[in-house]
């Protein structure tokens, strides 16, 4: 929903709050306060704007007594999901009969040359004569194992918003009790997918004077303080410029022009109510969907980069989807299994709570990778092939014409 960009974080605690620290003034996050006013408006007569308040109206915190916690503490916070009892862990899994049925095919003389001048004829200054003529050595080939973790999770934050009150209907405390915000049923976004949503919280809504014009709607501009008119800046008021006989032709021979901060009005219309003169104040519920990553790709003995492996293209091998998953612990390679043991620690502790976790997946894909020795005038050399779909890297091709070229 549109709101006005002045509004003011608060802070969301679930541990009970006794009497005496009920009755503190409310803390507040202001760094997160924006500006009402553009850079054109900056100018305007100090002395006709408040500053935004530092509080909610009091009317407001006195009317919402299930939000008693709501602005207490003086640092920013997440409001903590209710805690949910953990599952059962998975039985053993049998990973022979996973590494038997997913075979990675062998690359051949003939694929390593093909995958070469398919990769040489997408670049525009790269010659064609090499690879047809260069003369393969060895094939070194490697597979590679690639462990991803997704846990995907919900995060819910209140803020003290307000936007331009126009007239409809409020729907504020007397209409009931405002529900806590993890009770607020929501659309959950396709799994996995990051999303950010804005709800306005039910029953937590008031109409108060705008604190910026004091309910005018409107405030004197001070470029002119509310002439609408201001001095000639070509002839200074003197109607004619310097050492020139002739009046000044951009005031007319007046001295004066319009004010171009208020077009010649005098005043200017509020920023933050838009001239409705009251706003809406209410509790805003700011709903984040993200879904974080672990990735890891096994040791190779070769010299391809590693960020090209971590975005190759492999064969999918397994895969574990649920609300929480284990780890692998018993994956006949270790490296994979401490690397499960790993990002799951990771992501429990980055979420742990901070956030509510929706799903978890964890996949193993096997990435090929062919370091393809050659031979071509007089020189020996190398180029990698990777991935299901022969990608290539080759730093050192040696028939280029030009430098521009990306490598890859």
């Amino acid at each position: 929903m549109g709101c006005c960009s002045g509004r003011v974080r608060v802070v969301l605690e679930t541990s009970g709050l006794s009497s005496l620290e009920r009755q503190k003034p409310p803390l507040l996050d202001l760094w997160t306060m924006d500006r009402d006013l553009s850079d054109e408006d900056s100018v305007v007569d100090l002395s006709f704007e408040a500053e935004s308040p530092l509080a909610p109206p009091a009317e407001l915190l006195e009317r919402l007594p299930s939000y008693d916690c709501l602005f207490q503490g003086g640092g920013r916070q997440i409001f903590f999901p209710p805690l949910e009892a953990p599952g059962r862990p998975e039985e053993p899994r049998c990973w022979s009969s996973f590494l038997e049925q997913s075979r990675v095919p062998v690359v051949t003389e003939e694929v390593a040359r093909e995958a070469l001048l398919s990769f040489v004829n997408s670049k525009c200054c790269y010659g064609s004569t090499a690879a047809g003529d260069l003369i393969i050595q060895e094939l070194k080939q490697q597979t590679l194992c690639r462990y991803r973790l997704e846990t995907f999770s919900e995060s819910r934050i209140s803020e003290w918003t307000f936007q331009p009150f126009t007239k409809h209907s409020v729907d504020g405390p007397q209409r009931g009790t405002s529900p806590r915000l993890w009770d607020i049923k929501v659309q959950v976004p396709p799994m996995f997918q990051e999303d950010i949503r804005k709800f306005q919280v039910p029953h937590s809504s008031l109409v108060k004077e705008c604190h910026k014009c004091h309910g005018r709607g409107r405030y004197k501009c001070s470029g002119c303080h509310g002439a609408g008119m201001v001095r000639c800046p070509s002839c200074c008021g003197a109607k004619r410029r310097a050492k020139q006989p002739r009046r000044c032709q951009m005031c007319s021979g007046c001295g004066r022009r319009r004010c171009s901060t208020c077009s010649g009005r005098g005043n200017k219309t509020c920023a933050t109510c838009k001239g409705e003169k009251k706003l809406l104040h209410f509790i805003q519920l700011v709903i984040m969907w993200k879904n974080s990553v672990f990735e890891f790709v096994s040791e190779h003995r070769l010299n391809c980069p590693g960020e090209l492996l971590a975005k190759a293209k492999g064969e999918n091998l397994f895969k574990d989807e649920n609300t929480v998953v284990y780890p692998l612990v018993d994956f006949p390679l270790r490296e994979i299994s401490l690397a499960s043991q790993r990002g799951l620690a990771q992501h429990s502790a980055a979420l742990a709570s901070r956030a509510r976790v929706l799903q978890q997946r964890q996949t193993i894909e096997l990435i090929p990778l062919t370091e393809v020795h050659y031979w071509y005038q007089g020189k020996t050399n190398v180029y990698y092939i990777y991935g299901t779909d022969h990608s290539v890297y080759a730093a050192d091709y040696p028939e280029r014409y030009c430098w521009g070229c990306t490598i890859i």
